[in-house]
C-alpha cells in the first residue's frame, strides 16, 4: 500500500532532494561510502517527510547495475521515509532498462513512485498529493517527469520532455483543479534542466552557483510554457549539471537545481542536497542547501504572486 503524504501538525512539509549519486562507477568503495555517509548525515539533520532523487542514481555502464540500484534503495529505505524517484540519462544507458529499474523499485514499501501512463514517453511520469494535516483533503501537488536520456544523433545533446508528456501534465493539472475546485500549489521534479534555466540567469537575481554550461536539450518542447499557462507550479527542481546549484525566478516560476550528492563523479562543489519546505494553505516554499557538518547555505524563498490568467 502506498504511503500517504501529509503536512505536519505545524502546517509544514519538508522534502530533501538528492541528485546525481552515481553509485558503482569503479572498483573502489570509498566514493560510494562517502556518498552514503553524506545521505545519512543530511537525513539525520533534516528529517524530511519525503526524499526525492532526481536522477543518475547509478552508473548503469558499470557491471552490476541492478545490484547497485538495490544498494541505493536499500540505503534510502532504512530511514522508513517515503521516497520518490525520477531517472537520469545514466540510469539506463547500458546493462539495464528503466522498466527493469522500476520493477526493482516496486519491491520497496517506502517507494511511492509510479510508472505512469504507458502510452506516453518515459517511465515515471506521475503526480502525488500532499494531504492536509488532518488528512481530510489534498493541499499541494508534486509532479514527476521523466526527462529521458539522449536526443537522436541528428539533433544532438540531451533528450527533452516530449509533447505527450506535456499534454499529460496539462491534463493532470486540469483534473486536480476540477476535483479540488481550485488550484493546488505544486512543484515539479525532473533530471535534465529546461532551456529556460538559461534564460532565468539573464532576467533576474539568482541564489547559488552557476559554474558550468547548462546542458538543457537543444529542442524546447514547451513544458515551461504549459507550466506558465496552468499557473499552479511554483518551482521546478532538476539535477544533471553537477556544478550548478542555483535558484532563480522567471515569470513567477522558480527554476532550481539541486546540489550534487555523489562523490563518484566530476564536480567541484561540496556535496550536499537541496531542502524544500512547503506550507499548508500557502503558495510559498522555502529552500536551502544542506551540506556535510550540518551547514546550511543559500536560503531562498518563493512566494507566488497574484497574476492574471493566461
Amino acid at each position: 500500500m502506498k504511503r500517504d503524504l501529509k503536512f505536519r501538525k505545524d502546517g509544514s512539509f519538508k522534502i530533501v532532494q538528492l541528485t546525481d549519486l552515481h553509485i558503482g562507477a569503479d572498483d573502489g568503495n570509498e566514493p560510494d561510502s562517502k556518498t552514503f555517509h553524506l545521505i545519512n548525515e543530511i537525513i539525520q539533520n533534516e528529517m524530511p517527510d519525503l526524499i526525492v532523487v532526481t536522477g543518475d542514481l547509478i552508473w548503469s555502464e558499470a557491471e552490476g547495475a541492478a545490484q547497485n540500484y538495490r544498494r541505493v534503495l536499500d540505503h534510502i529505505s532504512q530511514w522508513d521515509i517515503p521516497f520518490a524517484i525520477v531517472y537520469g540519462n545514466h540510469d539506463s544507458e547500458a546493462n539495464i532498462t528503466r522498466e527493469e529499474l522500476f520493477r526493482i523499485q516496486e519491491d520497496y514499501a517506502n517507494s511511492i513512485a509510479e510508472q505512469g501512463p504507458k502510452e506516453i514517453h518515459g517511465i515515471g511520469n506521475y503526480a502525488l498529493t500532499i494531504q492536509s494535516r488532518e488528512g481530510k483533503k489534498s493541499e499541494a501537488l508534486l509532479y514527476f517527469l521523466d526527462s529521458g536520456a539522449y536526443a537522436p544523433k541528428h539533433i544532438g545533446g540531451y533528450e527533452w520532455i516530449h509533447t505527450d508528456q506535456v499534454g499529460w501534465f496539462v491534463s493532470e493539472s486540469k483534473k486536480y483543479e476540477k476535483l479540488m475546485t481550485r488550484q493546488l500549489p505544486a512543484l515539479a521534479f525532473f533530471h535534465i534542466p529546461l532551456p529556460e534555466y538559461k534564460e532565468v540567469l539573464q532576467v533576474g537575481k539568482v541564489s547559488g552557483n552557476k559554474l558550468e554550461q547548462i546542458t538543457s536539450p537543444n529542442f524546447n518542447s514547451g513544458l515551461y510554457t504549459a507550466i506558465l499557462e496552468e499557473g499552479n507550479v511554483m518551482g521546478t527542481f532538476a539535477g544533471h549539471d553537477h556544478d550548478n546549484d542555483y535558484c532563480g525566478v522567471l515569470n513567477d516560476i522558480s527554476l532550481c537545481y539541486g546540489r550534487i550528492t555523489g562523490y563518484n563523479v566530476y564536480g567541484s562543489l561540496e556535496r550536499g542536497a537541496r531542502v524544500i519546505r512547503l506550507f499548508e494553505g500557502e503558495s510559498r516554499f522555502e529552500s536551502w542547501l544542506s551540506l556535510a557538518g550540518g551547514e546550511n547555505i543559500f536560503y531562498y524563498t518563493h512566494e507566488q504572486k497574484e497574476v492574471d490568467t493566461i
